[in-house]
């Protein structure tokens, strides 16, 4: 616990990606390294214990074979665990990118695209965003 908190500070040669997901967004901090990767001070399997999440957020790593070449450290907060988990696809695909990596790898996948679906807004007069009130004959 107390490695990854001194693995967290920053450094001159870390490559930085963003990653946004509905409500979430992950600050992803890349360097050279060995394969480490640390979300919210938490190892990846601790954090996203479900094994599509973890396939979706190291995606972008095994498109472009760096999986065993970087370190990452993210901090991700906001909205729910997948969500979660794509913003870190996200920001590990646009940090790859920033490195130099081939885009096509990262392209022909859509780890580029950013989802831009969100929750629509509660309208006035209705009970949600689309549901209105319960019509009543009397």
């Amino acid at each position: 616990m107390a490695e990854a908190v001194t693995i967290l500070k920053g450094k001159a040669d870390d490559i930085l990606g963003t990653g946004r997901r509905k409500t979430s967004c992950a600050r992803v901090r890349m360097r050279a390294g060995n394969g480490k990767i640390v979300i919210n001070n938490r190892a990846l399997d601790e954090y996203f214990r479900n094994i599509s999440q973890q396939n979706s957020v190291l995606a972008p790593l095994r498109q472009t074979g760096k999986l065993d070449q970087v370190d990452i450290m993210i901090r991700v907060d906001g909205g729910g665990i997948t969500g979660q988990a794509d913003a870190c696809k996200l920001g590990i695909a646009r940090a790859l990118k920033k490195s130099g990596e081939e885009l096509s790898k990262l392209r022909e996948n859509a780890l580029l695209t950013r989802d831009g679906r969100m929750k629509e807004r509660k309208k006035y007069g209705l009970r949600g965003a689309r549901r209105g009130t319960q019509f009543s004959k009397r």
